[in-house]
């Protein structure tokens, strides 16, 4: 085997910003000692007003597990408080699946054989004719990261393709430099999603093993990068079973909280996937988080963050979303396909991960509209 490249090591045509966030956001993580504390630790987070740090780890640790039903009351009336009972909808649209990294949990790894596609941009309008059709006016666009069969001129054309039939569009692709970025949000993306998969950097190295994935730093600061270039949202996420996910939750969590006092305009998400079989890997699954540990970590996220969006995805059940969106999440999926090209009904390759959750758009429509909550499209207007 070759042998691999340092991984905290920055390639030469990656942008290096001059920040102390990523020392910041591991230092504080490195030290959050999460069973030292107490039922009292707990009960004080509750009942903060507003939560610092400290409350944010008290309510990741196992001490808040016993306090989960009052921890979820308080999460529903932050959600409430901020959000009323708006639930904005969207669906992602894989426009390619070729990948350059050797991530070992991802269907997508350059390693794995799988049916390889990117769609034409007129096969991309079909998908979004198709999507759009449904009544979204939210769109995530993902690729593999695969800068060679993806660039961002690709990637670019599709966004403006989106901006025919879409009021806000996401993306959900390879860690760029600032000037990226920039063309990118003048193509018309508003919101830029980054997992950071774990934030343990001797983790990351063995899980992550050939491609410009493997560079830790460059991918922490991808979010930084992006609020450079012009967009007015960023999102966050560590994949929830890679790591311990307590230390990974809070790091999620100090990563966000720390950007946003450094850029107080940036609108902040959190998603919160757990880990899923992948094709020619179904023994893939999270360690340690079961949907108790999930609630705690979304309402954690609520509390510490209230005005934060929190997406749940078709990773999670039918059940689970349901019951989620009364409480802490605030954006769900519908109609969702990790396939490439499977709106307009012409597969062309395949998926990334299994979902859970197959529901089209009216019937998740429906869904809200049953918990007494309101289905939104669109949090946007442009004038």
């Amino acid at each position: 085997m070759n042998e691999r490249i340092d991984h905290m090591k920055y390639l030469p045509d990656m942008e290096v910003l001059d920040s102390t966030l990523l020392d910041e956001v591991i230092s504080e993580m490195e030290a959050y000692d999460y069973d030292k504390y107490t039922a009292e630790d707990v009960k004080r987070a509750i009942n903060n007003d507003s939560r610092t740090p400290e409350d944010f780890k008290a309510l990741l640790s196992p001490a808040a597990l016993p306090f989960l039903e009052e921890i979820a009351q308080k999460a529903q009336e932050e959600t409430r408080k901020h959000f009323g009972n708006s639930i904005y909808m969207f669906t992602p649209l894989y426009i390619a699946n070729y990948c350059e990294n050797y991530c070992i949990y991802c269907g997508f790894n350059c390693h794995n054989k799988i049916n390889r596609a990117k769609l034409t941009l007129e096969e991309i309008d079909k998908e979004m004719k198709a999507i759009a059709e449904t009544g979204l006016q939210e769109i995530l666009i993902l690729t593999g990261e695969s800068k060679k069969m993806s660039d961002v001129r690709y990637i670019g054309e599709a966004c403006k393709i989106a901006r025919k039939y879409f009021k806000v569009i996401g993306i959900e692709v390879y860690p760029m430099n600032s000037d990226d970025y920039a063309y990118l949000h003048e193509c018309g993306v508003d919101f830029v999603t980054v997992f950071q998969e774990t934030y343990n950097s001797d983790k990351y190295e063995t899980l992550h093993l050939e491609g410009h994935k493997r560079i830790f730093p460059y991918r922490f600061y991808a979010q930084e990068r992006a609020i450079r270039g012009g967009m007015r949202g960023v999102g966050f996420a560590a994949l929830l079973g890679l790591d311990d996910f307590r230390k990974d939750a809070f790091a999620t969590g100090m990563h966000a909280y720390l950007l946003q006092r450094k850029y107080p305009h940036a609108e902040i998400a959190f998603s919160c996937p757990r880990l899923r079989p992948i094709i020619n890997n179904d023994k893939i699954n999270p360690k340690d988080v079961h949907e108790p540990q999930l609630l705690q970590v979304i309402c954690a996220y609520r509390l510490f963050m209230p005005f934060s969006n929190i997406t749940i995805s078709t990773r999670e059940c039918e059940r689970f979303r349901n019951n989620i969106i009364k409480i802490a999440a605030t954006k769900i999926s519908a109609g969702v396909s990790v396939g490439i090209g499977d709106h307009s009904g012409e597969k062309k390759g395949d998926e990334q991960f299994e979902i859970s959750d197959p529901r089209n758009v009216d019937e998740v429509y429906s869904a809200i509209e049953e918990q007494g909550l309101q289905p939104v499209m669109s949090d946007y207007v442009y004038v």
